[in-house]
């Protein structure tokens, strides 16, 4: 029985969109664990803390309890307050990646997201509610490597750069933010460099995931392969 599912994939390949919908229909909890370093580098914003200083931002990240407060994973509470939209204005979206290289905070965040998961699948969620279903999707770049690398399903998904820019150019103009095509571009393969060459937790897929090239087609497409995976599993 799958109880445990990862996937992982570069910047703007779908993880999330398609990650929300397969809970849904599977009845599962979904962690976008994008957004605890979203979170952190929100908070680290706000109180003046360098993208560039491992030791302000492994101690901010290991003294904030990030918590999720849905089940579909779209807000978590941080520092008392509940947020969502604003951790996907521009000015995260720039240092993200810088932050989240730091092993410091990596360390401090994959310990919160293994709690995390056990609750759910446990409970079936993390308050104790064993009406819910015990499975959880998570979703990230080093889920299957190093958050949940017994997960009983993992993914891969990605997409070429320039569809992955047209899709955040998307987003970004739905919440009102001015996006230009080929400066999106630019900043996701900045992004897939530094994630990929990063030396703690790099981006990659696991030995056993299955990889799934999204380029072609659309939510919907992806959400149906990967629901009948999971029935054929």
């Amino acid at each position: 029985m799958i109880r445990t599912i990862a996937i992982d994939g570069p910047a703007a390949s779908g993880k999330t969109a398609v990650g929300r919908l397969v809970a849904k229909a599977l009845g599962f909890w979904f962690l976008d664990t994008g957004i605890m370093y979203r979170a952190v580098t929100w908070l680290a914003l706000g109180r003046g803390v360098p993208p560039d200083d491992a030791d302000a931002l492994g101690c901010l990240a290991g003294e904030v309890q990030l918590r999720p407060v849905s089940m579909l994973g779209d807000s978590v509470e941080v520092a008392g307050r509940i947020v969502g939209a604003e951790l996907r204005g521009p000015s995260v979206d720039r240092i993200v990646s810088e932050v989240s290289r730091h092993s410091a905070v990596r360390r401090a965040l994959v310990e919160q997201q293994r709690a995390y998961a056990d609750a759910v699948v446990c409970t079936g969620n993390g308050t104790g509610d064993e009406t819910l279903r015990p499975g959880i999707i998570m979703n990230g770049r080093d889920i299957g490597t190093v958050v949940l690398p017994s997960a009983d399903l993992k993914i891969f998904l990605t997409a070429s750069a320039r569809v992955r820019a047209r899709r955040r150019c998307e987003e970004m103009r739905a919440r009102g933010h001015a996006a230009d095509l080929e400066t999106v571009k630019r900043e996701i393969e900045a992004r897939d460099a530094t994630d990929s060459s990063r030396d703690d937790s790099p981006l990659r897929p696991a030995a056993d995931a299955w990889e799934l090239d999204t380029s072609e087609l659309d939510v919907d497409g992806v959400v149906k392969s990967i629901l009948q995976r999971v029935k054929d599993s």
